[in-house]
């Protein structure tokens, strides 16, 4: 029996790319596995609508559950892929893979279509170890977001990392509360006028401010 848990794949591939053939072949196995729920294939030379839909400019593109692959890959990476795309832990994976590689703006994308993946991005603003790579591609991502309403529905979430333990996950924090421009971030911001570490302070003043300045 299929497990129901099983994501949906998306493949934009083209008549001459010479990967194509081999990530079609291993998508369709895992079709038939039942790893991958349903897959569906599109020819971008007959549909070029579809790559600006996705943005893609090159192929295979593919995209397994919410995250999103570009190049060769082989049915293992592809069936890895496939098992990590149902789990938290292989988002969180995907996401520092893409942002590391410097590809943000899949993360990006993947934001936009799945809330879910906005989740994870929170979660791994909480992790204070996280590389440099990873914490610059979290601002990219909520900058991406500033003043929408996905990032106004995480004012909460982002309001309980003023209180990390760490004063760098607190300062990103005041700082992703004010770019959400709503009156809703004020009461974590004004609590963190109070916080022990002065960058904290400073950048909770400048949201403040910033929020004075859209009322």
């Amino acid at each position: 029996m299929t497990d129901i848990t099983a994501p949906d794949a998306l493949l934009l591939l083209s008549s001459h790319c010479p990967h194509c053939p081999t990530v079609l072949a291993g998508l369709a196995e895992l079709v038939k596995q039942g790893a991958i729920g349903r897959l569906e294939v599109v020819n971008l030379e007959r549909h070029p609508e579809v790559a600006r839909r996705y943005g893609v400019r090159s192929v295979p593109w593919v995209r397994i559950g919410p995250l999103q692959l570009t190049g060769l890959h082989s049915q293992a990476e592809l069936a890895e892929w496939a098992r990590k795309a149902a789990s938290p832990e292989g988002l969180r994976d995907w996401i520092v893979e893409r942002m590391t590689g410097g590809d943000v703006q899949a993360v990006v994308a993947a934001v936009r279509r799945d809330p879910a993946v906005l989740d994870a991005v929170i979660d791994l603003l909480a992790e204070p170890d996280a590389e440099i790579t990873t914490r610059i591609g979290i601002g990219v991502v909520m900058e991406a977001l500033e003043g929408s309403e996905l990032l106004r529905s995480r004012i909460d979430r982002l309001g309980e990392l003023t209180r990390h333990d760490h004063p760098a996950v607190r300062t990103d924090a005041c700082h992703y509360l004010s770019l959400s421009h709503d009156p809703a971030a004020r009461p974590w911001l004004e609590r963190c006028l109070q916080d022990a570490d002065p960058g904290v302070r400073e950048v909770a003043e400048e949201g403040l401010a910033a929020l004075d300045g859209r009322d």
